[in-house]
């Protein structure tokens, strides 16, 4: 087998309603689908976004500027693709675009790669479990009054989810404080109830902010203070109960070995567009498991939920549902608030062309 087309499309895909974030108010997420074309009739697809359209443009062009590097190739090779294109982009750095370009086409030849052997992602690997929990994000937000929390949590846990995700970072501690408070108490204490606080605060901030909910049993703060202060967050994470989460927005294995070394974070979240693919992201998630640190994957559920199937130390998975129009299928939740890893092979989720023309652009 072996590739002979790269195809890029981009898609816009709008909010069902516009969401006030701690930086913008998003009301898009604008993808590059990746489809990889074998000589033997057979695809890989992998995609990459961006918010409102910003930047979509340089996504675009750095894929295609890595199609020398992948047309010929046979799937199973992957790994020589992954260390031509890091060499390729060294001159521009080993973060930003050019990571994200490296992403979408590994994660379209790790698809293809499942397929040519008839196997899930996650079975090809090696599967460890056929179940994950799974959390409700992208919704929660700090636009939303307290009874619009209170409705939507308690809607979320009719809808079957026993773990959901808040936004933190009112101007005052005390708001924040009210907000958990009320969503802790409309969805009760057997719902698993995460925060997260965007990059927002200072370390004695957090702590501060951190003390104030831990009567509260929150399964973990994210991104307490910016992403780069690895000393800051590793003072928040030695000093609450509550585990501190982080690592979304660290690119590929460099940060994150900083942040394990440093301990700034209790469970690392890794994302499969900035890791460098499903390749990087493995080599991260294998050595978080040396230094016994937890994982759960950022985003892509579609994907990374079969990588965290092989991964003995990937806690939950999250679902934040903006892609999910994208896909013939839809994640789809058990009877205990988990998600089935699918069996079908590659990614076991394959893009809905209807859709696909629907959102193009």
């Amino acid at each position: 087998m072996k590739v002979t087309e790269l195809k890029l499309q981009v898609v816009s895909v709008p909010l069902p309603t516009p969401i006030p974030s701690a930086r913008i108010v998003i009301r898009t997420a604008d993808c590059v689908l990746v489809t990889l074309h074998t000589d033997e009739g057979a695809t890989g697809e992998g995609m990459v976004f961006t918010l409102n359209g910003h930047r979509l443009p340089v996504l675009h062009e750095t894929l295609r500027s890595l199609e020398p590097l992948v047309l010929g190739l046979d799937p199973a090779m992957s790994g020589a693709f992954w260390s031509r294109a890091w060499s390729d982009i060294a001159f521009l750095g080993h973060r930003g675009a050019t990571v994200v370009g490296l992403s979408g086409i590994d994660m379209a030849l790790w698809d293809l790669r499942g397929k040519q052997a008839g196997l899930n992602v996650g079975r090809l690997i090696g599967a460890c479990r056929d179940t994950l929990p799974i959390y409700r994000s992208g919704s929660l937000r700090l636009s939303s009054s307290i009874d619009q929390l209170q409705a939507e949590a308690a809607g979320f846990v009719k809808d079957g989810y026993r773990a959901m995700k808040m936004s933190l970072g009112k101007p005052a501690i005390q708001d924040d404080v009210d907000r958990v408070r009320a969503v802790r108490q409309a969805i009760g204490p057997g719902v698993r109830l995460m925060a997260d606080c965007n990059q927002q605060f200072t370390p004695d901030r957090a702590i501060r902010l951190g003390r104030r909910l831990e009567e509260f049993d929150l399964g973990w703060i994210e991104e307490p203070v910016p992403y780069h202060d690895h000393a800051g967050e590793a003072a928040v994470a030695a000093a609450l109960d509550t585990p501190v989460a982080s690592g979304e927005s660290e690119y590929a294995r460099f940060g994150m070995m900083e942040m394990l070394q440093r301990k700034s974070a209790d469970i690392l979240m890794p994302d499969l567009q900035r890791m460098g693919g499903p390749t990087e992201f493995l080599k991260v998630a294998h050595v978080a498991e040396v230094f016994n640190t937890p994982i759960s994957p950022h985003l892509f559920t579609e994907m990374s939920l079969s990588l965290a199937a092989a991964l003995p130390n990937a806690l939950i998975v999250e679902h934040m549902p903006w892609f999910g129009p994208l896909y013939g299928a839809q994640i789809e939740l058990d009877a205990d608030g988990n998600v089935k890893v699918p069996t079908a092979p590659g990614w076991g989720y394959a893009f809905d062309p209807a859709a696909v023309a629907r959102f193009a652009i």
